[in-house]
């Protein structure tokens, strides 16, 4: 079986988004059999008409932190909904994760002007319990993209690169590769994903990958190529003991 040199899979939705369509048992199996070292389950936010209830975020705990070799990290895909970079699960909600995505989607942000995008990327940073912005190449959304990478940069936040702008987003190639390059040039950190809605898709970056090195991204800079430089992240940014992901036992 075909293995990766990303051994973080840090973006991935199980069936309880039910546009997805593989457990959380399957989805660590698979990580498994593919040779990764970590994974986070990172479901989309109550917006979405088939994802799950807040409740769902908060009772993550039922799935211990170590599964067999696997690391697992609780996690979620907040929609923004606001310019003001308001997303749809609750801070307090959000404080019990591990990991937390920002992203657009159409129809629960409209699009506007390059400012009121940009805001929106710069408020949602500035968000302590923001970790990353997701996939935000979309041309319908075009912002500042220096702005933004600066401001990452400076709250020690992360910018996605999303292997499945290949597969189902290919009109936000172009942008994406923009953003690969200065994330280069700026010494933003990065993390490579596949946005997995199935377990046969976890660890597919290959496209990403290839973007990432010919846009100069050092190895360095991406922060889920192993399980002990991104748990390192995850500690510093939440204030965690590394200690707790070697727990074996539901905390449900």
């Amino acid at each position: 079986m075909k293995t990766t040199k990303v051994k973080a899979e840090v973006h991935t939705h199980s069936i309880a988004s039910f546009h997805a369509y593989s457990t959380i048992g399957e989805m660590i199996n698979m990580a498994e059999q593919k040779g990764l070292e970590l994974l986070a389950v990172t479901d989309h936010g109550p917006s979405y008409p088939d994802s799950p209830h807040t409740w769902y975020f908060e009772n993550l705990k039922a799935i211990p932190r170590k599964v067999n070799s696997i690391y697992f990290l609780r996690g979620a895909e907040a929609n923004l909904i606001s310019y003001d970079g308001t997303v749809d699960i609750p801070q307090e909600i959000l404080a019990k994760l591990d990991w937390v995505i920002a992203s657009i989607h159409v129809p629960f942000l409209e699009p506007g002007s390059i400012k009121d995008h940009t805001d929106t990327y710069i408020n949602a940073l500035k968000n302590p319990m923001i970790d990353a912005l997701g996939h935000s190449g979309t041309p319908s959304f075009p912002y500042d993209i220096d702005s933004v990478l600066e401001t990452a940069k400076k709250l020690d936040k992360v910018i996605e690169l999303n292997n499945h702008s290949f597969i189902a987003r290919k009109a936000n190639i172009e942008n994406c590769k923009k953003i690969a390059r200065r994330c280069a040039e700026l010494g933003v950190n990065v993390v490579l994903t596949t946005d997995a809605h199935s377990a046969f898709e976890i660890g597919e970056t290959d496209e990403c990958w290839k973007m990432a090195m010919e846009a100069g991204i050092r190895e360095e800079q991406i922060l889920n190529i192993s399980a002990e430089r991104f748990l390192s992240y995850i500690c510093r940014r939440r204030g965690y003991d590394r200690s707790i992901f070697e727990n074996t036992k539901s905390e449900g």
